[in-house]
C-alpha cells in the first residue's frame, strides 16, 4: 500500500472517531436506543416491532386509550424523539437500526397536536411520542404518531416493541376493542371530510346539535310524526323489537322540490336524538358511506344522513367499480347486521333519478316521504313562524300566504327578510306595507328566476289553490 494512502486512511479514521466523539458529547441526553434497552431489559434492536395503522380521525380516541393504558403503571414515561426531520421518514424499526451506528435520536419532549373532542372542546393529543410502561407484567414501548399526508403517511399508527410478541399483540387488540366502543364521537353529530390525495376519511368536524321544537317545523298534518316515528321511534322500542326478532336498521327517504324543508326536517330529527351519534355525508364524502356505516355501527344508536343523493344516482366518479355510487350507498345499508340500531336518512330533489336504483335494491329504504310545496295553510304557518316578534298584522300575513301559491318554505323565509330589509333602508319599523311590497316584488314576473332559485315555481303562480 502506498505510504501516503496509508497515512490518509489512518488520519481519516482518527477524524471519524473525533467526529463521533463530538456527536456523543453533543448529545449528552438520553438516547433512544439506550432508553429502550434499559426499559426492556434486552437490546431493543433485537426485537420485532408490531405496527397498527389507525384512521387519521381516530387518533384522538387512541390518544385517550393509550393514556389510560399507560397510566395503569404509576412509573410510566411519555417522551419525545428528537433527531430532526428524519424521524418523520423512518419507521420505529429503522430508528433502532440506525441508532446502532451512532446516536442520532436523543429523547426530548413529545410533539402534540390540537384535536377536537366536541363542538367547542379540544384535546392536546400526542402526534409523535413514545410511551414506556408495563403491560400485562411485561415492559413495552409504544411509538404513537399522527398521519402526515405530505410525508406519504396517510394513516396514524402505533408501533409496539415488547419482549414477548404476544404482549404486543394483546395490547393492540385491547386498543382495537376500546376503539369499537369508546369514542369522543359517540353521541355527537359529526361531518366527515375527505382528502383528494389520501384514501378514506381524512378528518371529522363536530357539528352543534340543533335546538328545534316540533312547532318550528311546518309540514302537512301528521307528516312530521310519521317521519319521527320511523327514524327515532323505532330506536325507542329497540328492546321490544329485538325480543320479537325484528331488525332495527331502517332507511328513510325524504323527497320533494328544493326549498320545501327536507334539510330542516333532518335538523329537527337531529335535535330530538340527544345521545344518538349522527354521521353527516354530502358531496364527495358520500363516497365514504361504507366507512360511515362502520362508524355508525360501532357507535350505535346512530343516524347516517346522506344529503342530495340524486347527485350521485348515476355517478361512478367516486366509486371503485362500474356500479353507480348510489348502489354502494344502498349496499352499505344492507351490509349492517339486523340488530344494528342505525337509521339511514336520505334526501333528494329528484326522486325520479333514485327510483330505479331503489327498485333494484329493494328493502334498503323502507319508508319514502314526500315533503311537498306548502299549501296555503302551511304558508300561513311558515310566515307566522319566520315573522315571530315582528309587528305584522294577522290580516297581512294571511294576505301574503294567499298570494304566494306555489312557493316554498325558503321563499317564505326570504319574504320576511326582504320586508325587514326594506323597512331598515327606509329607516322605518317593519310593518304591513313593507310585507305587501316584498310580496309584490318577489311575485312579479321579473322575479321568476329569484323564485326558481328559492325552489319555487319559476312562473307566476295561480292565486287560487
Amino acid at each position: 500500500m502506498d505510504e501516503k494512502l496509508g497515512n490518509f486512511i489512518e488520519d481519516f479514521a482518527t477524524l471519524t472517531r473525533l467526529a463521533q466523539s463530538g456527536l456523543d458529547h453533543a448529545d449528552d441526553g438520553e438516547q433512544l436506543l439506550q432508553a429502550l434497552t434499559g426499559h426492556l431489559g434486552v437490546p431493543a434492536y433485537e426485537l420485532s416491532v408490531v405496527a397498527e395503522e389507525i384512521p387519521p380521525h381516530r387518533l384522538v380516541d387512541v390518544d385517550i386509550i393509550m393514556e389510560g393504558l399507560a397510566g395503569q403503571d404509576p412509573d410510566y414515561r411519555l417522551v419525545g424523539i428528537a433527531g430532526g426531520d428524519q424521524r418523520h421518514h423512518m419507521s420505529f424499526s429503522d430508528m433502532l437500526q440506525h441508532s446502532r451506528t451512532y446516536p442520532r435520536f436523543p429523547l426530548g419532549r413529545p410533539d402534540y397536536t390540537n384535536l377536537a373532542t366536541g363542538p367547542e372542546q379540544q384535546r392536546q393529543a400526542v402526534s409523535l411520542g413514545l410511551w414506556l410502561f408495563t403491560y400485562g407484567g411485561s415492559p413495552v414501548a409504544v411509538l404513537q404518531r399522527e398521519a402526515r399526508i405530505e410525508r406519504h403517511r396517510p394513516t396514524a399508527s402505533l408501533e409496539v416493541l415488547a419482549t414477548h410478541p404476544a404482549v404486543a399483540s394483546g395490547l393492540l387488540a385491547e386498543v382495537r376493542r376500546d376503539m369499537e366502543h369508546r369514542s369522543v364521537f359517540k353521541g355527537q353529530i359529526i361531518a366527515l371530510t375527505v382528502n383528494d390525495y389520501a384514501p378514506g376519511i381524512s378528518g371529522v368536524t363536530f357539528v352543534r346539535r340543533p335546538q328545534l321544537a316540533s312547532s318550528d317545523v311546518v309540514l302537512p298534518e301528521g307528516l312530521l310524526d310519521k317521519v319521527e316515528g320511523h327514524s327515532l321511534g323505532i330506536a325507542r322500542q329497540a328492546d321490544i323489537l329485538a325480543a320479537h326478532g325484528q331488525h332495527l336498521k331502517r332507511g328513510l327517504l325524504l323527497y320533494g322540490p328544493p326549498g320545501t324543508g327536507k334539510t330542516h326536517t333532518v335538523r329537527y330529527l337531529l335535535s330530538q336524538s340527544e345521545g344518538t351519534t349522527a354521521v353527516l355525508l354530502s358531496g364527495g364524502s358520500l363516497a365514504r358511506v361504507a366507512e360511515a356505516a362502520k362508524i355508525a355501527r360501532a357507535l350505535a344508536p346512530s343516524i347516517v344522513v346522506l344529503e342530495d343523493c340524486d347527485l350521485i344516482a348515476e355517478d361512478r366518479s367516486f366509486g371503485h367499480g362500474p356500479k353507480p355510487l348510489l348502489f354502494e350507498v344502498l349496499d352499505a345499508m344492507d351490509g349492517l347486521d339486523n340488530d344494528a340500531d342505525v337509521a339511514f336518512v336520505l334526501t333528494t330533489n329528484r326522486v325520479d333519478l333514485l327510483e330505479r336504483a331503489l327498485a333494484q335494491r329493494p328493502g334498503r329504504v323502507d319508508l319514502a316521504v314526500e315533503i311537498p310545496l306548502p299549501s296555503r295553510h302551511e304558508r300561513l304557518g311558515l310566515l307566522s313562524l319566520y315573522s315571530g316578534g315582528l309587528p305584522f298584522s294577522p290580516a297581512a300575513i294571511d294576505a301574503a300566504a294567499a298570494r304566494t301559491a306555489g312557493t316554498t318554505a325558503s321563499f317564505a323565509k326570504e319574504l320576511i327578510r326582504r320586508s325587514v330589509v326594506a323597512a331598515a333602508l327606509a329607516g322605518e319599523t317593519p310593518g304591513d306595507s313593507h310585507l305587501g311590497e316584498a310580496v309584490d316584488q318577489l311575485m312579479a314576473d321579473g322575479e321568476a328566476l329569484t323564485r326558481s332559485l328559492l325552489g319555487s315555481n319559476g312562473h307566476q303562480p295561480v292565486a287560487q289553490e
